[in-house]
């Protein structure tokens, strides 16, 4: 039991890092938010709550300038206001930003924020086991060869998590009657208006490359295409 003592608190400190962290954005967004009030971009989001049978979708505005939609631990939805600059100086689209908002939609109908919350445990508890056990076979170079393994895996689940995301969303634009061209618009636009220099290289990049997002929406079409 003692031997498991380390991974047990890895384990453990995860989870009350990751309450505190959903703790803290939470007191954050709710200091610097406000409801999103805009015609064209409610009437593409009712149409969106129509097919999936909710009675509304609540869009809130967080008030950064960082170029983001954000998925809340407690399941709310954010845009930030760099985001609607862009929107009201016409670089993007209602349409456009109604994808980020089915996107964003996807994380939380997924269940992503809890399965980030397992996943950070699981990391933890592995990035002990093996600095200890690479520590003393790699002495100097084994810590950080076991921090650099925990770092792309969890690189791995977040790519995996934006596919299911924007798989997600461009079932629910579909089915709306928007439809995806919006969301492969937008996505194609995104780097330049974000400015991205730089990037990681795609094993350690939380995001997946933009041109595979698009062909993986571009394939899915296809899919249900055939499948008609």
């Amino acid at each position: 039991m003692l031997r498991l003592a380390p991974l047990l608190l890895a384990i453990l400190y995860a989870l009350v890092y990751w309450h505190f962290s959903a703790w803290r954005t939470r007191r954050e967004l709710d200091a610097n938010a406000t409801p999103l009030k805009d015609p064209e971009i409610e009437r593409l989001t009712e149409r969106m709550a129509r097919a999936l049978d909710l009675p509304g979708i609540r869009v809130h505005v967080y008030e950064i300038a960082p170029i983001n939609g954000l998925a809340a631990p407690d399941g709310r939805i954010f845009l930030t206001r760099g985001f609607l600059d862009l929107y009201a100086a016409g670089k993007v689209t209602a349409a456009e930003l109604a994808s980020v908002i089915a996107h964003e939609l996807g994380h939380v109908a997924l269940g992503h924020a809890r399965r980030r919350m397992i996943d950070f445990s699981g990391q933890n508890a592995v990035r002990v086991a093996l600095s200890a056990i690479l520590g003393r076979l790699l002495p100097g170079v084994g810590v950080w060869i076991a921090n650099m393994l925990v770092t792309l895996l969890a690189a791995h689940l977040s790519r995996r998590d934006e596919y299911e995301a924007d798989e997600y969303a461009a079932a629910l634009l579909t089915r709306a009657g928007i439809g995806t061209a919006p969301q492969r618009t937008l996505l194609g636009k995104l780097d330049g208006l974000v400015g991205a220099r730089g990037a990681p290289p795609v094993w350690m990049a939380s995001h997946p490359p933009t041109p595979d997002r698009i062909r993986a929406i571009e394939a899915l079409e296809s899919r249900w295409r055939d499948q008609a």
